[in-house]
């Protein structure tokens, strides 16, 4: 299973505000540290904010900060909420499934058993656990 580059973002936006719990942190300390366009960024603020994971603040001495408790806020809930559908294969969307095999396939089955126990997995432990 490979997450997204969004996803990826998110966490790492995340973990960096966890990190600096006590100030606000500009959008372009953030991109210059891990070498992300700020473009990219704005785009995961915008979902961060929307899912109340952060706050922002406008002006000079604005930045972002944490909104959610870091001690709480699991990573499996932070990758559900940057990658909504993680569909492993065509067949998982109904939608846009083409696949002959759908009727008797068994595959299919086993990856939905596989994805649940990667996000139990992610479940077991929050943002703050994820700390230096």
């Amino acid at each position: 299973m490979q997450l997204t580059m969004y996803a990826d973002y998110s966490l790492r936006l995340l973990l960096h505000l966890a990190m600096n719990p006590d100030r606000l942190v500009p959008l372009t300390e953030v991109s210059r540290f891990h070498n992300v366009s700020h473009h990219h960024l704005v785009k995961v603020v915008q979902n961060l904010v929307a899912n109340d994971l952060i706050e922002t603040f406008r002006g000079k001495t604005g930045g972002m900060r944490l909104k959610a408790d870091a001690t709480t806020l699991r990573i499996g809930d932070i990758v559900r909420i940057t990658e909504p559908h993680m569909n492993l294969l065509e067949c998982f969307s109904e939608a846009d499934n083409t696949c002959p095999l759908t009727a008797n396939c068994k595959l299919k089955g086993v990856l939905y058993q596989a994805r649940q126990r990667f996000t139990d997995t992610l479940d077991e432990y929050t943002l703050a656990d994820m700390l230096p």
